[in-house]
């Protein structure tokens, strides 16, 4: 699977509509997001707790509404070719971009969205998407993948792995094959054995981010089973050759 990292990332500003139609140019079979909620609850998507990074505003997600949030420029900071782009709500790129892409939907920070599970439940159903096998919701919180999990049983769910040096031990992938469907790690804890190890617990991996043409083509080699990419045209070129 070729998965566009907050779209293509490493063309256009990320989480913004730019990067996701650049990212559908680009044969992208998933557009990797990530969702927060505003003061008001609407679902929004935008990856850091502060609007810092990516805006010209500041603050923290959680204390604005949505139409304080839709005044931002998050598109200036990458280029002034992109000036002007404004931050989605999940139900508008659902609303473009559903017919023709999958989605990884990564739930950043639940524990300061109660709720967030619930309303992103409601808004997959509204648009028909409750069921989709093109939806896979993934977190570093593992309760949160299970709160989605038992919410939308039929949804796949993945959990998302920080980089240790210890690695993922054999009891934490078979406590986490109970429920999800994927493993995805830091990009530096890839190896074969590790690939294998997921396979044989009946799971999928799709590591993340990757940035670099070689490593594209060494993590095939490994038998991954789709990359989170920044640049997916990498990605489709690798897909491509083989």
């Amino acid at each position: 699977m070729n998965i566009a990292h907050r779209g293509a990332s490493g063309y256009a500003p990320e989480n913004t509509f730019a990067a996701y139609f650049l990212a559908l140019k680009m044969k992208a079979d998933y557009l990797e997001i990530d969702v927060q909620m505003s003061r008001d609850g609407e679902l929004v998507l935008i990856h850091d707790k502060t609007v810092e990074r990516t805006t010209d505003g500041n603050g923290l997600v959680s204390e604005k509404t949505l139409h304080e949030l839709k005044e931002l420029d998050a598109g200036g900071w990458f280029s002034g070719e992109f000036k002007n782009e404004r931050i989605p709500t999940l139900p508008e790129v659902f609303a473009t971009f559903r017919t023709k892409v999958g989605f990884l939907i990564e739930l950043k920070y639940p524990s300061l969205y109660p709720g967030i599970e619930e309303k992103l439940a409601r808004t997959l159903e509204s648009f028909r998407l409750a069921e989709s096998d093109k939806i896979i919701v993934q977190s570093f919180d593992e309760k949160a993948v299970q709160r989605i999990k038992k919410r939308l049983p039929k949804i796949s769910v993945g959990v998302l792995v920080k980089y240790n040096i210890w690695g993922i031990s054999s009891a934490k992938l078979k406590d986490i094959s109970a429920y999800a469907t994927y493993v995805n790690p830091n990009r530096r804890l890839i190896t074969k054995k590790l690939v294998k190890r997921i396979h044989k617990n009946g799971m999928k991996v799709t590591p993340y981010a990757v940035y670099r043409k070689k490593t594209i083509q060494s993590f095939y080699n490994l038998g991954v089973d789709g990359i989170i990419c920044d640049y997916p045209d990498l990605v489709a070129e690798n897909q491509k050759a083989r």
